[in-house]
């Protein structure tokens, strides 16, 4: 027993040492070069200097190695995106809402990384009307609120539908068509994931009602006749993306 004793006191020591340090200290590089930002005191902002800048993209993508794409953007500041403040032409809006993507042409430093990223604003009844992502699965998370999903994957396959609540995912297949809609009156956010730098999106009904108005009819049958000018009426009324979405949310948020 007296050895034991021994042997735990020379062992206190080492303990010690091992224990976790817990310390809030920032590290000593961030200190002396001014970079420590103090909790509470907001961030700086991201540098957006590079998005749409095709001429650069170009030389990004050229790039023989990881490590000179890396190097050919010295501003820190780049290689952080802002969902809040995002470049022009990253928003796509309705009046239910808005999306902000960040993908290779907006946020240049994703080349070479093989992904990126939409995050989506849905406001009370909003609709993310029906889409397709030609390049990429989709991954979506929602961080705030519910959010309503389906998606079909393709002729043969039946319909996937699915309530998503905060910090619940689900996934889109690539190719697949696929909807999400906020039935709160209050706002819904989710962030959605994919695997590819270009994902690309297309939505169904204003990309079918873009078709030459011939086509069109053929495709709803002949039982369903219209005139030329009523195609292009049709086109007309279908709302931008985001919209506003199903009646019975419409009137129990009071939304006109």
């Amino acid at each position: 027993m007296h050895n034991l004793f021994i042997l735990l006191a020379g062992l206190a020591p080492i303990v010690a040492l091992a224990a976790p340090a817990t310390s809030t200290a920032k590290p000593v590089s961030s200190v002396l070069d001014g970079t420590a930002t103090l909790a509470g005191s907001p961030a700086p902002p991201a540098d957006t200097s590079l998005a749409n800048d095709l001429s650069f993209i170009g030389k990004l993508i050229l790039a023989p190695k990881a490590v000179e794409r890396i190097n050919m953007i010295p501003n820190d500041a780049s290689f952080k995106f802002d969902f809040d403040n995002p470049p022009n032409n990253t928003q796509t809006a309705g009046r239910g809402g808005h999306t902000v993507r960040a993908d290779r042409e907006s946020f240049p430093p994703l080349i070479g990384t093989g992904g990126s990223m939409t995050m989506g604003f849905l406001g009370p009844c909003g609709f993310n009307t029906p889409h397709v992502h030609p390049r990429s699965t989709e991954f979506n998370v929602v961080v705030q609120g519910t959010l309503q999903s389906e998606f079909t994957l393709e002729n043969g396959a039946r319909a996937v539908h699915n309530i998503i609540g905060t910090h619940q995912m689900t996934i889109f297949p690539q190719g697949s068509l696929h909807t999400e809609f906020n039935p709160d009156c209050t706002q819904a956010i989710f962030v959605a994931g994919f695997a590819s730098e270009d994902p690309g999106v297309q939505q169904v009904a204003q990309s079918f009602f873009g078709f030459d108005p011939d086509v069109v009819e053929a495709a709803v049958g002949n039982d369903f006749t219209f005139e030329g000018k009523d195609v292009a009426k049709f086109r007309n009324l279908i709302p931008a993306n985001v919209a506003l979405g199903v009646e019975s949310c419409l009137k129990k948020c009071h939304i006109q």
